[in-house]
């Protein structure tokens, strides 16, 4: 059989999971992923970590714990997140270290609420960071206004940055200038450079989701014959700058004190339309040098099917800036479908947020009852500590 995601690693793609749970953990699911199925990295997001609560026992012990010690909600949810991120960092291990420090990573997202905060978003980073402590960790800042500032700042303390919520080529490039200022920042710092790492989460489907939905309510058929096209044309035009930007004078003096890439990474890549292709996302963006963050789902559909082409962004960018003309064209203002995007993205993971804080909340109560579920497994926290590597 054709192993398609060898393929497309091989084609420069870095194939990471875009899901976290401890069922993952302790079954050994992600390090089967990541000894199977080319799998080098993980995401996490507030939206993942609510299911992950929600869906399973594991975490009852913690929590019984926690309850017993009185510890509040909000660093409950620190605690629970940090022990599963800390956990999935030692079995993506094997990954970084293959990798030298580019891939192996693990990503672990500030509180959502802190999207408008310079200040507090560094004091966040900083304090996961030294909380989780491995080096293959990847702390996620929202690309906001006031993110760009805090994610040079973070960078240049020698902390390693996934900058999310990325929808917007001119965002995109303010993100780029943030990282290469936070670098240069870091070097005078006297940080080794080697060790930083930094990818750019430039989100794909959401793109189309909201611009076809444009498209539809205007109706024509030069309209509806652009429905599916927009995610594609802007992820490949954002390459396009990368190209530039990292192929700079700037960034060499950076590369020749030992500094890698901030890569690009292709999320939300699952197909919201049934009516797509349910690879699409990342068929068509394959180029060296890239993250795509899948569902499981995605990543075993791209194994059955996928089709994979040596590079399909950087022969397409003229395409890719048609398409944006023919929108404007017809009527939809990009710059509107980013500023809506983005205030969006910010609105969804604070409400997962706080789903995740209130459903912490009602198990921290039943377990100070004594009413909680018992864990199916009958874990103590000495085990469990066992089972994570000590890193309770």
């Amino acid at each position: 059989m054709t192993d398609r995601l060898s393929e497309l690693s091989a084609a420069g793609v870095a194939i990471w999971l875009d899901d976290l749970s401890r069922t993952r953990l302790s079954t050994g699911g992600l390090d089967q992923l990541r000894r199977e199925k080319q799998l080098v990295g993980v995401t996490s997001n507030p939206t993942i970590f609510a299911k992950a609560l929600s869906d399973a026992d594991e975490y009852n012990w913690q929590l019984k714990d926690l309850a017993i010690r009185g510890v509040d909600v909000e660093e409950s949810v620190r605690m629970l997140t940090t022990y599963d991120v800390r956990w999935a960092c030692d079995v993506m291990r094997p990954a970084y270290d293959a990798s030298a420090g580019v891939d192996g990573r693990v990503s672990i997202e500030v509180d959502p609420r802190l999207a408008h905060e310079s200040e507090k978003t560094v004091a966040e980073a900083g304090a996961l960071w030294w909380l989780i402590d491995r080096p293959n960790l990847f702390i996620k800042i929202p690309a906001t206004e006031a993110g760009l500032p805090a994610i040079t700042a973070t960078l240049a303390q020698g902390i390693s940055v996934n900058v999310t919520l990325i929808f917007g080529l001119d965002r995109y490039s303010q993100v780029m200038e943030a990282f290469l200022a936070g670098l240069e920042q870091a070097k005078a710092n006297g940080h080794d450079l080697s060790k930083i790492g930094s990818v750019a989460s430039f989100f794909v489907s959401r793109v189309d989701t909201e611009v076809d939905k444009r498209l539809e309510k205007i109706g024509s058929d030069a309209a509806k014959a652009l429905r599916g096209k927009a995610a594609v044309a802007n992820a490949r035009l954002a390459y396009e700058r990368y190209g530039k930007v990292f192929s700079s004078d700037r960034w060499q003096a950076l590369a020749d004190a030992g500094a890698h890439p901030q890569r690009p990474l292709w999320a939300s890549t699952s197909t919201k339309n049934p009516d797509y292709r349910d690879v699409i996302y990342v068929e068509e963006l394959i180029a060296p040098g890239t993250v795509n963050t899948m569902p499981e789902s995605v990543i075993h559909a791209y194994a059955d099917h996928g089709e994979t082409r040596s590079d399909t962004i950087t022969g397409a960018y003229d395409e890719a800036r048609k398409v944006f003309t023919d929108l404007e064209s017809v009527g939809v203002d990009m710059s509107d479908v980013i500023a809506t995007l983005e205030r969006e993205g910010v609105e969804k993971f604070e409400a997962s947020w706080l789903e995740l804080l209130d459903g912490v909340r009602k198990s921290l109560t039943a377990a100070a009852k004594g009413t909680g579920a018992p864990n199916k497994a009958a874990k103590s926290s000495a085990q469990a500590a066992e089972q994570a590597g000590g890193n309770a």
